[in-house]
């Protein structure tokens, strides 16, 4: 992977931070791109918060919308016309 037109500013600052760790410049980013995936994949969603709190443990059921918020007509079983 080869990243182009990166601030010069940036650049120095990968470096430096590199250097204080005493690893290469590749081996910092690829722990920061490590990092930062690990934060996002541990985040929260919101579904899974709202699931948490008024999920069926908590005597709500949450029902799946129809498409485009639509409801599902069901037609009733009975005589036929």
């Amino acid at each position: 992977m080869t990243a182009r037109d990166i601030d010069p500013r940036d650049r120095a600052w990968v470096q430096r931070e590199a250097r204080l760790v005493d690893i290469s410049t590749e081996e910092f980013i690829r722990r920061v791109i490590r990092e930062k995936r690990a934060r996002a994949e541990r985040r929260t969603k919101p579904s899974d918060a709202f699931r948490h709190y008024f999920g069926p443990e908590h005597g709500v059921e949450l029902l799946l919308p129809g498409r485009l918020g639509q409801r599902r007509v069901e037609l009733a079983k009975g005589k036929e016309a």
